[in-house]
């Protein structure tokens, strides 16, 4: 989703704990407040390819049964029999009109994922996609999990992951480097060559991954999660920078990992939390769980929690 640049905040009322607002299959969640409510995009499930939630207060959430955001057709890059998109992510642009970035199979020989951008007059879509991906990397495993920012001088970015991990053999772990790109005016339209700020280290595990990315107070906040999504070491932890193109720093313990297996909610301890994603104004987080807390064959499903960022920090409430 888009973020923007805000002051440092002052936190009204806040939850407790996480909260679980969906309790069905709607992994890797992106939020979006928008004048007709917020609105939550996820990984293909629920029989369709980019499921759509929406809600008036941000903690009841109604699946839109039926509606598919990105139904297709895609365009020369995408398998279209087969398209695996995963992990989309939703922002308006200046001139009202809605951008999509969603990352999807490619048809071109390799079958790893390409991120590509789409838009809509509509915020619940139909999303038309571009007819060019933004990035590949296929040498390197492919490119997922885009999110969008725009900074306060105006300028668009997407924030992703290079895939290595989807090529680790024999014990061998590729660079799963998140990585920014430039983006013209029209918000998907590539401007220059990506940079990396930042990658996994032993701590991580395979991989990082799942980028969002957020400033305040002139500090970038940029949340990811670690280990594998399939796993109960799967977290949310952050790394801030002073710039957008880094370098950033991981935040250490007792700050961070932010969120972990058995960390409490509303409904239990959780179970692989990850794939999070900040609300525009830096006050609350979604992210998807075990919705058993023990085990991904139960699905993922989406939790809510309110956050204090400020100094460098981002603190659960």
């Amino acid at each position: 989703m888009q973020h923007v640049l805000i002051p440092l905040l002052a936190v009204g009322y806040a939850m407790a704990e996480p909260i679980q607002v969906l309790n069905l299959s709607f992994p890797d969640p992106a939020v979006i407040q928008t004048d007709q409510g917020y609105y939550a995009f996820a990984t293909q499930s629920n029989n369709v390819r980019v499921p759509v939630a929406r809600s008036d207060d941000f903690t009841s959430w109604t699946l839109l049964e039926g509606t598919d955001a990105l139904p297709g057709p895609y365009p020369w890059w995408v398998q279209s029999d087969d398209a695996q998109v995963w992990a989309p992510d939703v922002i308006q642009r200046d001139d009202g009109r809605y951008v999509m970035y969603y990352c999807a199979r490619s048809g071109q020989g390799t079958h790893r994922h390409c991120v590509g951008a789409a838009t809509s007059s509509s915020i619940e879509g139909p999303y038309t996609p571009e007819e060019d991906a933004i990035a590949c990397h296929s040498d390197e495993g492919g490119s997922i999990d885009p999110s969008g920012f725009l900074d306060e001088d105006g300028t668009r970015y997407v924030v992703y992951k290079i895939d290595g991990n989807s090529i680790n053999s024999g014990g061998t772990r590729h660079p799963t480097p998140i990585m920014l790109q430039k983006l013209g005016s029209d918000a998907v339209t590539p401007d220059g060559d990506p940079v990396q700020i930042l990658d996994r280290d032993d701590a991580d595990g395979p991989l990082v991954e799942a980028p969002s990315l957020l400033k305040v107070d002139g500090t970038y906040y940029l949340s990811f999660s670690s280990n594998m999504y399939n796993t109960l070491a799967y977290d949310v932890s952050f790394a801030t920078a002073s710039s957008i193109t880094g370098p950033y720093t991981k935040a250490q313990d007792p700050d961070a990992p932010l969120l972990v297996s058995g960390d409490g909610s509303d409904v239990g301890p959780l179970g692989g939390p990850g794939g999070a994603d900040f609300l525009d104004d830096g006050t609350k987080m979604v992210f998807h769980a075990f919705r058993d807390g023990q085990s991904i064959d139960s699905g993922r499903g989406m939790w809510v929690v309110d956050i204090s960022v400020g100094d460098g920090k981002i603190t659960l409430q």
